[in-house]
């Protein structure tokens, strides 16, 4: 490549008349222009287009506590009050903070004082043998025995009558007939109708037939008037069959001789 093709219309290459930045050691591009996308660090001079974002959205902050223009009357809200319906709500109870650990009232049972604050009858408890007791000789309370309080040997006390039941004798008893006499069911009782008026009674026998000829003879089930004709007009019948030409020559059939 010749000087000549680097030459550019009358312009030829020749020395500097005076130092370019160019020829020494700068930063050049280091330093750029503000940006023209995104919201941060825009260039300040030019126009901003409007942004949106699609985000969780946050909690608007209360700079001021004037209902301002959100402030809205329900239509229920009269001069005398609000004018509802009477309305009711069940929600759980909540936990109660325990900040003081003084007892409350339910922490006390006053139903377990007993003969402290109330009067009672004495009531005694039933304990087990001690161990440290099982050497002595005294004797205990079942080694005396009371007075039976039944029958007819009581000492402290008056005894009732007493009855016994035993069994039946054979001998010189109620059933048996020492002198050998008749009982009353030794008689036959009298028929009544004897001394008094008799009713009339009736008998349910066999029914007797006269005698008669043996011959069978229809009953009144075997016949059947519904197909009488003689005596009242008949319906015309119609039958559904085939109908021979009295002309057709009947069916020979070779005999053997």
């Amino acid at each position: 490549m010749t000087s000549d093709d680097l030459c550019v219309g009358p312009w030829r290459p020749h020395r500097p008349r005076r130092p370019i930045a160019a020829l020494y050691g700068s930063p050049g591009p280091k330093y750029g222009l503000p940006g023209l996308i995104g919201a941060f660090q825009h260039d300040p001079t030019k126009y901003k287009a409007p942004m949106f974002s699609f985000g969780a959205r946050h909690e608007e902050a209360n700079t001021s506590c004037s209902p301002g223009p959100t402030y809205l009357i329900p239509s229920n809200m009269t001069r005398m009050g609000r004018s509802v319906t009477p309305a009711f709500s069940l929600l759980g109870r909540p936990k109660q903070l325990q900040l003081s650990q003084v007892p409350g009232p339910g922490q006390y049972s006053p139903e377990r004082s007993g003969k402290m604050t109330i009067r009672s009858a004495p009531a005694y408890s039933l304990y087990g043998r001690r161990r440290d007791r099982s050497n002595a000789q005294t004797p205990g309370p079942a080694t005396y025995t009371l007075p039976p309080m039944l029958g007819h040997k009581t000492v402290v006390a008056p005894s009732a009558p007493n009855y016994t039941l035993q069994g039946r004798s054979k001998t010189a008893s109620f059933h048996e007939d020492c002198n050998k006499t008749p009982g009353p069911a030794a008689y036959n009782v009298v028929d009544p109708y004897i001394y008094r008026q008799k009713p009339p009674q009736y008998s349910i026998k066999g029914r007797n037939f006269a005698p008669e000829e043996n011959t069978k003879k229809p009953g009144p089930g075997a016949h059947y008037p519904e197909r009488v004709t003689f005596t009242r007009a008949k319906a015309p019948s119609f039958t559904f069959g085939l109908r021979h030409s009295q002309y057709l020559a009947p069916l020979i059939v070779n005999q053997e001789e």
